[in-house]
């Protein structure tokens, strides 16, 4: 593993288990075979229903918690009761297997003319962004634009692109500080298109349909790479 994917593996799991009660909610859902509601764990750890929501949907961005909806009686007239139970994903750094793929996707890429290997790059991301916001918001309404952001970061960060979202002039951005396709990206930087559509798919499952653009990229010598929403 070299500096880069170390740092972005670090950053990951620092993101979702950097805050000592994040880490005591987590291994309390662990526990608890049947999942955790917000409410439940509002109650165990005396925090506000939406710090304890806020907790929950952090570690399910993540992929350490996966989202199920109860629906019925139980759930009584309002919103149906969401339920947080730990995944299967296990805490350690990326395989090196990784390596191989994103080599083979980035060969596979270089064979297709610019724009299209961009567009299905992108269109892989996409569909890839949905999948993952119908996990964390199974039968949900939309979210505020940022909450989505933060979400979308979050989520990133975990596939190890150590990501935040901030204010740049007019519009806001994802930053990420981190590559996980390292020297693919800048041997073939159309691959870059696949965290942009990333980001797009998850917006369009938390938020709406949004147009982001890459304003900046490391693998075209940038320090970091930039998506403005």
């Amino acid at each position: 593993m070299d500096d880069s994917e170390f740092s972005a593996a670090v950053a990951a799991v620092t993101s979702a288990f950097g805050d000592p009660t994040r880490r005591d909610i987590f291994l309390y859902a662990r526990d608890n075979g049947i999942g955790v509601t917000a409410a439940e764990v509002a109650d165990k750890f005396e925090l506000h229903a939406n710090v304890a929501r806020h907790h929950l949907d952090k570690l399910a961005a993540g992929g350490y918690l996966n989202v199920h909806v109860e629906r019925g009686e139980s759930a009584g007239a309002g919103r149906p009761s969401k339920r947080y139970r730990a995944s299967e994903k296990v805490l350690e750094f990326p395989s090196r297997r990784d390596d191989l793929l994103v080599t083979l996707l980035g060969r596979a890429l270089a064979l297709l003319p610019e724009r299209d290997a961009a567009a299905m790059a992108e269109e892989v991301g996409e569909e890839y962004g949905r999948n993952l916001a119908r996990q964390m918001s199974p039968g949900e309404g939309h979210r505020s634009f940022q909450a989505s952001l933060h979400a979308v970061a979050d989520a990133l960060t975990a596939h190890g692109f150590a990501a935040h979202a901030e204010a740049r002039g007019s519009s806001i951005a994802i930053v990420a500080e981190q590559c996980p396709f390292g020297a693919t990206a800048t041997q073939h930087p159309v691959i870059c298109a696949v965290d942009r559509g990333i980001v797009k798919g998850m917006l369009a499952g938390l938020y709406g349909d949004t147009a982001p653009a890459t304003t900046a990229s490391r693998a075209q010598g940038d320090a970091s790479c930039v998506t403005a929403v």
